[in-house]
């Protein structure tokens, strides 16, 4: 039961107040002045508050501000019992009841009807507000608690994308010389990339991007990069891509794996015939650009229309064999590299990578970490929508 106060110096008026609303099933407290009536008020917490405007020592709009400046009072609906502000020319004086806090006015003489609609319209607005407040606290927890669940997230992102940079392979250096760089996207997506010497003479290199976000993603992708590395996939020559490639679909067919598929490219690199051959299963193509002056410089697409690993069972792959030139250079990346999203609304292309590369090139050595700045300048967020993913091989 909603508890009510009544603060009045006139002991009649305080009977009869008090006598009615408990008629009407209310629990009520009298106060016969201001001060104790802030007293039993701060005791209490009463819902509603009748009090008198005109007593004497502290008034009713003192009290009102008292009332209303407690933390704990401040929702406590307040009504002023007067007869200022009821003639015409005296507005000014609800105007200043208003300003120390009053939510009603009953005037002087009182109806009792009228008081009982006030009293009953005026506990529902507490009780109004008192739902807010509990629904406001609610809200507040809730918050709390996605912030720690975003904040637990994000350290297990940030876990699972240096586990994933911990298994990534160190530069090369001789024959072939390697840069790399790895950027996870801020949800982590699903790429890795590995090469090693299968013997002195072959280079196994290969890079390959799983289908959506999070810790499912990269987990299948470091589950390629163990079986690939490890070589476990049994009756498998990983001299020849497309029986890697093969091996790969009927092991990670997507409905058995979370509906998760994965592109990739896959090459291997022959040291003394400066051969390279490769498949490539739904993967952006890879760059081979060969020369040593602008005017010269070729660029060969490292492409294929193959199907993406895991899509289908009974998937066909093709090799293809290029020639390699002294001092060419192979890019090998993911799609994250060039779908950046530009301020004005439009897509960065494949097209216009080619073109930063190209450009890079005849410029000078094209350092990876430059091509990253030119492309995070693009980029409208602090953080890239996608792995971002980037080889280069320096066939000398």
């Amino acid at each position: 039961m909603r508890k009510i106060l009544i603060i009045d110096d006139d002991p009649i008026v305080r009977a009869a107040l008090n006598r009615t609303l408990q008629k009407q099933g209310y629990e009520t407290t009298v106060a016969s002045n201001g001060e104790e009536g802030i007293a039993k008020a701060q005791l209490l917490r009463p819902a509603l508050i009748i009090c008198d405007w005109m007593m004497s020592q502290l008034d009713g709009l003192e009290v009102c501000r008292q009332i209303k400046a407690n933390p704990e009072l401040a929702t406590t609906f307040f009504i002023l019992l007067t007869a200022k502000g009821a003639a015409p020319g005296e507005e000014e004086d609800r105007v200043r009841g208003l300003d120390a806090g009053a939510d009603e006015f009953i005037s002087k003489p009182i109806e009792m009807s009228e008081l009982k609609a006030r009293v009953r319209a005026g506990l529902r607005l507490y009780q109004l507000n008192q739902d807010l407040q509990s629904q406001k606290q609610a809200l507040e927890i809730l918050n709390q608690d996605l912030q720690t669940q975003k904040q637990i997230l994000e350290t297990e992102l940030a876990e699972a994308a240096d586990y994933v940079r911990s298994l990534l392979p160190s530069p090369l250096e001789g024959a072939v010389t390697t840069e790399t760089l790895f950027v996870p996207s801020a949800q982590l997506g699903g790429d890795c990339f590995d090469y090693y010497w299968l013997d002195d003479e072959h280079l196994a290199i290969y890079l390959l991007d799983v289908s959506g976000h999070g810790v499912g993603s990269a987990l299948l992708s470091v589950s390629v990069l163990n079986i690939l590395r490890s070589q476990s996939l049994s009756n498998t020559n990983f001299y020849q891509p497309k029986e890697v490639l093969k091996a790969l679909n009927q092991a990670f067919q997507m409905n058995n794996h979370g509906d998760k598929y994965f592109t990739i490219w896959y090459g291997v690199y022959h040291r003394v015939k400066r051969q390279l051959i490769y498949a490539n299963a739904g993967h952006p193509p890879a760059l081979l650009i060969s020369g040593t002056s602008k005017t010269t410089h070729q660029v060969k697409k490292l492409s294929s229309f193959d199907l993406p690993i895991g899509f289908l069972p009974d998937v066909h792959f093709e090799d293809a064999v290029f020639e390699v030139e002294e001092n060419s250079t192979l890019y090998i990346f993911s799609d994250g590299v060039y779908e950046i999203n530009q301020p004005d609304g439009r897509i960065w292309s494949f097209d216009d990578f080619l073109d930063l590369l190209i450009e890079y090139s005849n410029v000078n050595k094209c350092y990876l970490k430059q091509v990253l700045e030119h492309i995070m300048n693009l980029n409208h967020q602090e953080k890239l929508e996608d792995d971002f993913s980037l080889l280069k091989f320096l066939f000398s």
